[in-house]
């Protein structure tokens, strides 16, 4: 599966301060049935955004109009719980290009940018900035420059931290066999070394 390439991104952003929010919460485990990546987003947080009789859950961030973007922003120890890759292909799926948290499962943050997802760690006094910034005018931008590690909004910014492998794959829209692919001729060419 090729990605998008990712180099900077401004976008309005969508709040969800919960701590704390698990793999099961992001895609419940009734829904991972299928094996192609295609049509998860549409059940992304079902369980907060509907009720148990199918009506939309009003209250929740993702059915408010006033809140929209391609980043969203969650609250400390996002991520966490199984190692379900379906939680990335969901976030994916429904839109989202960065997720931006004070702390993220590892596992949770590999997948995600195996699957096109730049998960942004910035500390608990930026995100709490963010939080409150949105809350104050919900058309706040904020930019994510992947070639710089920076995020910024409002005049405010923060470097974060990306391995750079997977900054590489990210700049240029590959994941891990087109990254082998574009390296063809170094690998034969080693290869007819030894």
């Amino acid at each position: 599966m090729s990605i998008d390439k990712f180099i900077t991104l401004e976008s309005t952003y969508v709040p969800l301060p919960n701590e704390n929010v698990d793999t099961d919460q992001i895609i419940p485990a009734r829904f991972l049935k299928a094996t192609s990546r295609e049509g998860f987003g549409e059940n992304l947080f079902r369980d907060w955004r509907y009720a148990p009789d199918g009506s939309v859950n009003p209250d929740f961030v993702l059915n408010k109009s006033e809140y929209s973007g391609s980043v969203l922003v969650g609250g400390k120890n996002f991520g966490s719980g199984s190692s379900r890759e379906h939680a990335a292909w969901a976030i994916h799926d429904y839109g989202f290009k960065v997720v931006v948290s004070s702390f993220f499962a590892d596992i949770f943050q590999n997948n995600a940018l195996n699957n096109g997802v730049l998960p942004v760690t910035v500390s608990s006094e930026f995100l709490a900035d963010l939080f409150k910034s949105v809350e104050a005018d919900k058309s706040q931008k904020l930019v994510v420059d992947l070639e710089k590690q920076v995020i910024s909004f409002n005049g405010k910014s923060e470097e974060f931290v990306i391995n750079p492998y997977k900054k590489d794959c990210l700049l240029n829209g590959f994941d891990d066999i087109d990254f082998l692919l574009a390296r063809k001729e170094k690998i034969e060419a080693f290869e007819a070394k030894n």
